[in-house]
């Protein structure tokens, strides 16, 4: 709504010089570039209006994440750890997976442990 606003305010303005030159006498003829020049320098009044509009919106959000990052503790996170790890996987049920690139050895479980002879014990 806001953008409406600032875009309908830049309009105006732009049209401002047209409705002011109606009902009087016309100018003598001017080079073609000062109409350019002063065209291009409404525009980028324009959108330095609208620029700053959005940065006014832009703003109290932005310092909001920057004080919940603050909050955050990066310290434990070690961003390589990531690259050891497939895409999460969602699945039908919503459980999310990770699975490694490379799975982590088993280690043996108790059934599994040679005796001194080196059979397993079942």
């Amino acid at each position: 709504m806001r953008h409406a606003i600032i875009l309908a305010a830049l309009l105006g303005a732009m049209a401002a010089p047209v409705a002011a030159q109606e009902g009087t006498t016309p100018a003598p003829a001017e080079p073609r570039g000062n109409d350019v020049q002063e065209g291009l320098d409404q525009l980028s009044e324009g959108a330095r209006t609208l620029l700053r509009g959005l940065m006014g919106e832009v703003e109290p959000r932005m310092r909001e994440l920057a004080e919940a990052l603050e909050a955050w503790d990066f310290e434990g996170l070690n961003l390589d750890d990531l690259g050891r790890y497939h895409p999460p996987e969602v699945l039908p049920n919503g459980d999310i997976i990770l699975r490694r690139k490379v799975p982590l050895p088993v280690p043996p479980g108790p059934m599994e442990t040679p005796g001194e002879d080196g059979e397993v014990e079942l």
